[in-house]
């Protein structure tokens, strides 16, 4: 079978083409985005950490000694370590050693940390998904849609002119305090960064000649927003919701540790750390290891964030 001749040209073109750019010193063609992210010691560092989080928040049920709500006043404020006589819930009694150490309720700490992660997590990710959600909405309208962005731009400039904190109690105390609750309250002050974020980019993409040329074929302002605007907004808004997910994990133990967060019976790790700071300078264990469990977890994600950052910004990831 021969050779097509165009076939033959076009690869001798473009062998021509790259032999001419090598020698103008043109540079070398650009590392694929999995690549650099795969490179990043930060993103492998905090994705690890974050990793095992998961996994301790997915497995709590079995690496857990106790059920973290069930107390037993015979065996209170014990110091990490220590191994003793608990009876569980159907009345059995065997020793156990509680890891962690016990509340002044006699519950086991250890087990409820584990649980805490669960909880943490959860607020993180629901919060970031329904800023970025709602963000992505309103930042398209504003920077697409001329006449929407004084109106739009207006209310978020009025919600981020109130501190989050004091919405998020705000509205925790107007409502019934639950997940649900925490994570809409959270939330609701994280929109107008996304949506200034959001609008910032539609600024500069819309006057890209493709978008221009979709203007021009009369597709759908829908479609212009959502099928060419939007996917190119994707790098800097994953970032922006690692951030989100770190300070929504900081604010809901805040509000658990002031009182107007997630009911007590929950286990979460401000709560522990709230019914631990009574006893602190006797058992500071009760604060110190859901605190350490905080620590890493907000450490974990922001240094994903600032991986991420690095290799999905083209003028970052130069330097890597």
């Amino acid at each position: 079978m021969q050779d097509d001749p165009d076939l033959e040209r076009e690869a001798v073109r473009e062998s021509l083409l790259e032999s001419e750019a090598a020698e103008a010193g043109a540079p070398p063609p650009r590392e694929p985005v999995w690549a650099r992210v795969r490179r990043s010691w930060t993103v492998r560092a905090g994705g690890t950490v974050l990793a095992i989080l998961v996994a301790i928040a997915l497995a709590a049920p079995v690496l857990g000694t106790v059920d973290p709500s069930y107390f037993d006043p015979g065996i209170r404020d014990l110091l990490p370590g220590t191994a003793s006589e608990f009876t569980d819930i159907e009345g059995n009694t065997a020793t156990r050693t509680f890891w962690m150490g016990t509340d002044s309720f006699g519950r086991d700490i250890y087990s409820r940390v584990l649980y805490g992660t669960r909880v943490s997590l959860v607020v993180g990710v629901a919060v970031a998904v329904v800023a970025l959600a709602l963000g992505i909405v309103a930042g398209l309208a504003a920077g697409y849609i001329r006449w929407l962005d004084g109106p739009l731009m207006r209310l978020m400039d009025g919600v981020m002119a109130i501190p989050g904190i004091l919405i998020a109690i705000a509205l925790v105390a107007l409502w019934k305090a639950s997940l649900l609750t925490v994570v809409v309250a959270i939330a609701i002050p994280e929109i107008p960064r996304v949506t200034r974020l959001v609008r910032s980019l539609v600024l500069s993409i819309r006057e890209e000649p493709y978008v221009e040329a979709a203007v021009s074929l009369g597709t759908p302002t829908a479609k212009i927003m959502f099928g060419h605007i939007l996917p190119n907004t994707v790098a800097p808004l994953v970032v922006q919701g690692t951030y989100i997910a770190a300070s929504a994990i900081v604010i809901e133990a805040i509000l658990s540790f002031l009182g107007v967060g997630l009911p007590t019976d929950i286990p979460t790790w401000g709560n522990i750390m709230a019914e631990g700071r009574v006893q602190f300078n006797d058992y500071p264990h009760n604060v110190f290891f859901p605190g350490i469990f905080l620590a890493l977890t907000v450490l974990a994600v922001n240094i994903l964030g600032d991986g991420l950052r690095d290799t999905l910004d083209p003028r970052m990831a130069k330097r890597l």
